[in-house]
């Protein structure tokens, strides 16, 4: 699948989580949504985890976070534990990436983290990817951070939704709010639209329009609401 947002060799984690975490941030809410606080199944050598008959999901293991020590090791880098290749392809696609841009994150095997970094590379991942929602397990402190696409996992496409979901995400994480606005909307398909203080996403015949100062911080929302 061709990837809707352009990597350049100037971007590092910070700029594609501006780019990528508001579609993570988004799927990873959806995934919760309807697992709720129930226990799953977890099955590595199937690649399977499950809440009950009805959700039953593969996965791709993105990578394992000691909260000990707080080292995160990619998947891609398992020699010594042995993963079924099924589970890791999406792993070594992002070690791909870092190197052919040059993004110290996705191509170090190991470095030290913290769970609330360990969030925004899953976020990253999770919508670079266009996965349907991202988890994780715990066993003892050890974490285990996978992904998942299912159709089984639904996703609200409203400009309601898309404006809560921007709102909350710009608020909530460090980013440059214009770059999160284009990255959210290019990756649920919508139209952009950019001015040099405005700018406009289009979905259906609504219209959200979004202002900013020069740092790139919001001034104010617009709505026009399809009614």
């Amino acid at each position: 699948m061709k990837q809707k947002i352009e990597i350049t060799g100037k971007d590092t984690l910070q700029s594609l989580f501006a780019k990528c975490g508001g579609l993570g941030l988004e799927h990873h809410d959806d995934l919760e949504n309807i697992v709720k606080d129930k226990n799953p199944d977890f099955n590595i050598e199937n690649g399977t985890i499950s809440w009950g008959k009805d959700l039953k999901f593969n996965f791709q293991l993105l990578s394992t976070l000691s909260l000990e020590n707080e080292k995160w090791y990619w998947a891609w880098d398992n020699q010594d534990i042995g993963f079924p290749e099924k589970i890791i392809e999406e792993s070594k696609k992002v070690k791909e990436i870092g190197e052919k841009h040059d993004i110290s994150h996705f191509k170090e095997n190991m470095f030290q983290t913290s769970l609330h970094e360990a969030h925004i590379i899953a976020m990253t991942i999770t919508g670079l990817f266009e996965d349907d929602g991202y988890y994780v397990m715990d066993f003892e402190g050890l974490l285990f951070f996978i992904t998942i696409k299912s159709d089984k996992i639904p996703h609200e496409k409203t400009a309601e939704r898309f404006l809560y979901n921007y709102n909350t995400f710009q608020k909530e994480f460090d980013v440059n709010s214009r770059l999160a606005l284009e990255g959210y909307g290019k990756l649920n398909g919508y139209e952009y639209k950019q001015r040099e203080e405005f700018s406009v996403i289009v979905i259906g015949q609504s219209r959200i329009i979004v202002g900013f100062n020069e740092k790139g911080t919001v001034t104010h929302i617009q709505t026009l609401l399809e009614n």
